[in-house]
């Protein structure tokens, strides 16, 4: 099994900053990606950002310019530093991963999610 363990929302004034971290444990072969979603009250879960084992990188167009998504592959942890917060960013945020148990079986995990709530 994989278990995400994140850390770092809390609340935050319009304009401040936070950085959110997730990291990954347990037995598995490989991941592949690691990301992050959020869901705001009333409305569906939409990602944030992800970064690939190879290298990509993708952003919601929403956070492009303010936010940034890490790897430390030794770590098995992600990270997100988000800079310029609004309003409109506040909502749980949830770390996910995804990769292979082994060669035959892949996961796909979720963390529980951590609250940004940032005040105007």
């Amino acid at each position: 099994q994989v278990q995400l363990v994140e850390s770092g929302g809390g609340l935050v004034q319009a304009g401040g900053s936070l950085r959110l971290s997730c990291a990954a444990s347990g037995t598995f072969f490989s991941i592949n990606a690691m990301g992050w979603y959020r869901q705001a009250l009333g409305k569906q879960r939409e990602l944030v950002a992800t970064a690939i084992s190879d290298g990509r990188i993708n952003y919601a167009d929403s956070v492009k310019g303010r936010f940034t998504v890490s790897r430390d592959n030794a770590k098995n942890t992600v990270y997100l530093q988000m800079n310029d917060l609004k309003p409109e960013d506040t909502a749980v945020y949830s770390c996910n991963a995804r990769g292979r148990l082994s060669i035959w079986s892949q996961f796909d995990t979720w963390g529980q999610g951590t609250q940004v709530t940032v005040s105007s």
